[in-house]
Formats: structure tokens, C-alpha cells, sequence
């Protein structure tokens, strides 16, 4: 029976995860992770909070408890990196992040002798990158995605016509930072534990603004200033390595330098393609001229192995060049910065990629996408205001059948955009970065 009891907690904060768009399909595998992480204590407290980011007093409402207590409580599971703490001039707000991208590689972005890091490695692999269920319900039950690719800068640089805005650029990422932290790489600390890790480097995960104030205020990633963050962006780009970043426009919360072994979002672009997984970049690379020599560099560059080399005689003979599988093109640009000749250039899609503004835009519209916005408006502990609530609802209900079962093409407007540069609610966005 206290087995069974203890189940019931963690279906109970499983079902509080799958409030939010970036939930996690509730099954024993995710149980025991959660067991890991939660105590049973906890599980059952956190099921009670908001979805929405909270207050000490909202936090000890939801709980019947002095606030006191509920602030002791609310810092020790930021402590262990289940919450985030965001310090804002009227006081601390809290908000349980998703477990992807959230708690889960929190759990691993440093060393932690009380936790059992290998168990939950396993755990981790099982449920993540052998089970099917959490990342076809994480990547593809929508076309809003929580990461993209970004060009590697030196790459965009071969080709000066080439107009790269700031936002698709780490560098400027990194610049426009209020904060910066560095933790290991939640993919490589996994492998490591499964005796599967390459050699690239380990503490490189970059982490933005509210979330990596939270995290180095409680000791779980380290802080850093702009200038070392940019030296570690240039050991990536040498390592070939991916920068994978949050899916926004402003206040971008993450940058995860990716290996094409290890790295779960582009093990996922393999296993499910990588137009339906992740938000390419907008460029695209090609053959610039006549000074390929065919050897192959940019074949082995590749980190999702998309580019071979071919010629265009029927009998085989004849100069090899690159060809580049441009439907599942990362648009990383890491095959045209290993071209010795500069053979290789980018050019831009033809295709316009929308990104979102920033993280409220994009958790709106993956709710929409995922059937999960009456969550967002109806979570009850923490309301928006009177004004925003009715602005949504407005523009989904005024429009008709068809076209409100499009909603979430219909709030990809500049209406949407206005209004969460107004009511932003959520941590990490434009407003509060």
C-alpha cells in the first residue's frame, strides 16, 4: 500500500508536468526518475503550484502553510534545481521548469554526490533515447519547437553579402546577456556514465539570464563573464560542434554546444527527421566555385553525416564534389568553416522560418499546437491580469471554425507579440531578461 501511495504522488506531479506544453508521458520509467529527483514529500508539493511563475505567498496558499514554512521549502528544491528562483525588484518568483529543456539536465549539469547520477544516466537514456513516446511528444506534436540551430558565425562570415540578424547569432547572444553561466553538458555527462561519451569538451553548456542567475546563486552551473563564455563559443566552433539555442528571438535562456553522437536533440533529428525536431537555421550551404578538390572534410564535418561527395558523370569518373541533403540540413554551417579551400559558402532560404519573440510567445503557441492553452489561462493560483486574459481569449475566439482551429498559425501576429511584450509572464522572456 505505501508502495502504491508513493506512485500516486508521482502520477499526481506527472499530471502537474503535463499541464505545461513541455510535459512528459506519465509511465513507470518516469516514475522512477521522478524518485530520484523528488522525494515523495516534495512530489506531492510540488503538484500543488502553479504553472504560472509564483510567489512565496501563492506557494503557501496552494500548501495551507505559513509563508515562513513555504519559503524554506520553495528554497531547498531551488536548492536541488527543481525550481528557479527569479529575483525581481517587488520580490522572488518561482517557476518549476519543464523537465526538457529543464530539470532534467539541471540534475546534471555538475557533479552531485547525492544524487546517483548513473542510475538516473540510465534512467535518462531509457526514457529519453529509447522510448519513443517523450521525444515524439516533445518535438512532434507541434511545428513550434523549444530549440534552434544557429549559424556558426565564422561560417556566415565567408560569405560577406550574407545578412545575419543578431538574434541568430551566439555571439550576440552572449553580449546581450544579464547573465552567464557554464555547466557540463547534460548529453556528454549521460554518455559518460553509460561509458559512451566522445571526446569533446564537458563544461560547456551555456545557460542566460534569469535562469543562470537561479542556477549559479545555488551553486549548479558557474558563473561567468561575456568574454570567457565567448572563448568556450570558439572551443566549440574548433571542436565542429552544433550551438543549439532557445527557440526565441529575445532573452534566449540557453546555448547547448551539440555533438552529433551524444547530443539528444540531433539523435533526435536522426530518429525522426530534422525538420519535424528542431528549428533549423535559415541558411543553407553551397558550392561557391571551382576550387573544391573533393577531399572529403566537409563530409566528416558534418554532424548529422548529410553531406557526400558525388560527381556528375554517369560513369562515376571525374572530380567529386559535395552534395549537401538540403531537406534535412541543420543549417549549422560547420561543413563550410572546414573547407580548406573556402569552397563553400551559405546562402539564405527562400523559405521564411518564424521564431518566436520570446519564451511566453513560445509556450503559447506550443499550448496551442499541443491543446494545452486552457492550462496556461486557466490556472487558477496565479491568474494574468483581467486585460490580457480577455486580449487572448479575444483573438482566439473571434475568429471562425476553421480558422480557430488554426489558432496557432492565426497567433504567430504581431497581436500576439504585442501582447506578451506587455503581460510577459513568464521567466526569461524579452521583458525580463
Amino acid at each position: 500500500m505505501a508502495h502504491r501511495s508513493a506512485r500516486d504522488s508521482y502520477a499526481r506531479l506527472s499530471e502537474r508536468l503535463n499541464r505545461f506544453p513541455q510535459g512528459a508521458p506519465p509511465t513507470p520509467l518516469l516514475f522512477d526518475i521522478l524518485g530520484l529527483l523528488f522525494s515523495r514529500e516534495e512530489a506531492e508539493l510540488v503538484a500543488r503550484l502553479p504553472i504560472r511563475p509564483f510567489t512565496v505567498a501563492q506557494a503557501a496558499r496552494a500548501w495551507r502553510v505559513p509563508k515562513a514554512r513555504a519559503r524554506a521549502r520553495l528554497e531547498e528544491l531551488a536548492e536541488k534545481a527543481l525550481l528557479v528562483d527569479i529575483e525581481q525588484p517587488e520580490g522572488i518568483r518561482y517557476v518549476l521548469p519543464p523537465p526538457m529543456a529543464g530539470f532534467f539536465e539541471f540534475a546534471l549539469m555538475r557533479v552531485r554526490g547525492e544524487l546517483d547520477q548513473r542510475l538516473l544516466s540510465e534512467l535518462y537514456q531509457q526514457y529519453v533515447s529509447e522510448e519513443d513516446d517523450f521525444m515524439r511528444e516533445l518535438c512532434l506534436a507541434g511545428p513550434t519547437q523549444v530549440g534552434r540551430i544557429l549559424v556558426q558565425e565564422p561560417a556566415a562570415a565567408s560569405t560577406p553579402a550574407l545578412e545575419v540578424l543578431d538574434y541568430e547569432r551566439a555571439g550576440e547572444v552572449i553580449r546581450s546577456a544579464s547573465a552567464i553561466a557554464v555547466g557540463l553538458c547534460y548529453c556528454r555527462h549521460k554518455a559518460s556514465h553509460l561509458g559512451q561519451a566522445c571526446d569533446a569538451p564537458l563544461e560547456i553548456c551555456m545557460t542566460f539570464n534569469t535562469v543562470a542567475a537561479s542556477l549559479t546563486r545555488h551553486g549548479h552551473a558557474r558563473r561567468v563573464d561575456s568574454a570567457e563564455c565567448l572563448d568556450l563559443l570558439d572551443q566549440a566552433y574548433a571542436q565542429n560542434l552544433v550551438q543549439f539555442a532557445e527557440n526565441v528571438r529575445e532573452g534566449v535562456g540557453f546555448i547547448c554546444n551539440c555533438c552529433g553522437c551524444c547530443c539528444e536533440a540531433l539523435v533526435a533529428a536522426r530518429r525522426f527527421g530534422t525538420r519535424e525536431t528542431l528549428a533549423t537555421s535559415p541558411f543553407l550551404p553551397v558550392l561557391t566555385g571551382a576550387d573544391c578538390s573533393g577531399c572529403g572534410r566537409c563530409v566528416s564535418a558534418c554532424p548529422l553525416d548529410l553531406v557526400s561527395l558525388a560527381t556528375d558523370s554517369p560513369n562515376g569518373w571525374g572530380m567529386k564534389r559535395p552534395v549537401i541533403d538540403e531537406e534535412a540540413c541543420l543549417g549549422c554551417g560547420v561543413c563550410v568553416r572546414a573547407c580548406p579551400r573556402s569552397a563553400l559558402g551559405l546562402k539564405r532560404w527562400q523559405r521564411r522560418l518564424l521564431t518566436p519573440l520570446n519564451t511566453s510567445h513560445r509556450t503559447i503557441l506550443m499550448a496551442i499546437e499541443r491543446n494545452k492553452l486552457q492550462h496556461l489561462i486557466f490556472d487558477n493560483r496565479v491568474l494574468w491580469s483581467h486585460r490580457a486574459l480577455a486580449a487572448l481569449l479575444g483573438v482566439v475566439l473571434r475568429l471562425p471554425p476553421v480558422k480557430r482551429a488554426l489558432a496557432g498559425e492565426q497567433l504567430r501576429s504581431r497581436y500576439l507579440e504585442a501582447l506578451v511584450r506587455r503581460w510577459d509572464p513568464l521567466p526569461g522572456g524579452g521583458n525580463r531578461s
